[in-house]
């Protein structure tokens, strides 16, 4: 490393975690970004179904910008980003990725399966793209960005379908909806996945008073001008295997070396549920009593597995009874 980039030296360090997201800001600038990596957390997460090679980098995709975005706010909460096919002939019915401001990471897809024909469609798919497009022709397929505060009100985003890949589509909403020019890549190998968001923060108060204050602040705003440009340049440069394969401190250093950039501790990430008993108590209370009772008499109890990481439970007699107290 040179003197231009810094990184603190803990026991979560960068070089060592696989499974992390690496703030970094450019000195004396409003720009900010995040660098993240997920290489177990990713393939536990894929691998908790048989998915189609083209819907594993997807998610991985989706779980990296669920990270990335939810690392933008100030926030205790959880940020998911949910994709929506409004096509029944779709091969991707839909597909939700999140994360909660303590890095606790899952996902979950559904997709056409059954047949032959199915079967052979998503066997010729090999790339996040290709899963992506399943959600139908730019424009059509809908996404959203559900914000979920602990103790507030929740808030979703529809996110315009302007792109033909995720990334872009997501930089797009960030510089329509909040007006922040935003750069993002991201990658997935099927088992690894990275990705990067670059961000030109709107500058406070105080730093708009200096500059307007500064006898040189022409010049200011066109250094942050040069410096914008810069990283978009730089941004850009970066490779999908870069972004799978290497430490977020290098991936760091390669682009953004010549800048003044500061790296605090490191975020680490981890798959987690959010499945329990009594959210099955729940969904059972949903279908009412006589459809639960029926089900009980007919197999012995009501029998629930989670979708996101396995789990099963088994609901009795006596546990259905109770819900229905």
């Amino acid at each position: 490393m040179t003197d231009n980039l810094t990184i603190n030296d803990t026991t979560t360090d960068s070089k060592t975690l696989q499974d992390l997201r690496q703030r970094f800001f450019i000195q004396d600038s409003p720009v900010r970004g995040d660098v993240q990596r997920l290489a177990k957390r990713s393939a536990t997460v894929i691998a908790q179904k048989d998915y189609p090679e083209a819907i594993e980098k997807l998610l991985g995709e989706m779980l990296t910008a669920a990270s990335l975005l939810i690392g933008t706010l100030k926030i205790k909460g959880t940020l998911s980003i949910q994709l929506q096919s409004n096509d029944t002939d779709s091969l991707l019915k839909w597909a939700m990725a999140e994360c909660d401001h303590n890095g606790i990471i899952r996902a979950l897809a559904d997709w056409q399966q059954d047949g032959d024909a199915n079967a052979k469609a998503w066997a010729e798919k090999t790339t996040a793209n290709q899963a992506f497009a399943e959600l139908g022709e730019v424009g059509k397929g809908v996404l959203f960005i559900n914000i979920r505060p602990e103790g507030g009100e929740a808030y979703q985003g529809i996110v315009e379908r302007s792109h033909d890949n995720l990334a872009d589509c997501l930089a797009h909403y960030q510089h329509q909806s909040a007006q922040i020019p935003t750069l993002i890549s991201l990658a997935c190998d099927g088992l690894q996945a990275g990705g990067v968001l670059v961000q030109q923060l709107p500058q406070t108060e105080a730093e708009k008073l200096r500059s307007e204050n500064a006898q040189n602040a022409g010049e200011i705003e066109g250094d942050l001008d040069d410096l914008w440009e810069r990283m978009t340049l730089l941004t850009r440069t970066i490779k999908p295997e870069e972004l799978t394969a290497l430490p977020a401190s290098e991936i760091i250093f390669r682009l953004y070396h010549e800048e003044q950039v500061i790296a605090p501790e490191p975020t680490a990430l981890n798959f987690g549920c959010t499945c329990s008993r009594d959210k099955c108590a729940s969904a059972i209370l949903q279908i009412g009593e006589d459809e639960a009772t029926s089900i009980v008499e007919e197999q012995c109890h009501i029998a629930m597995d989670c979708g996101v990481c396995g789990a099963f439970y088994s609901i009795d007699a006596d546990e259905v009874e109770a819900i229905f107290v």
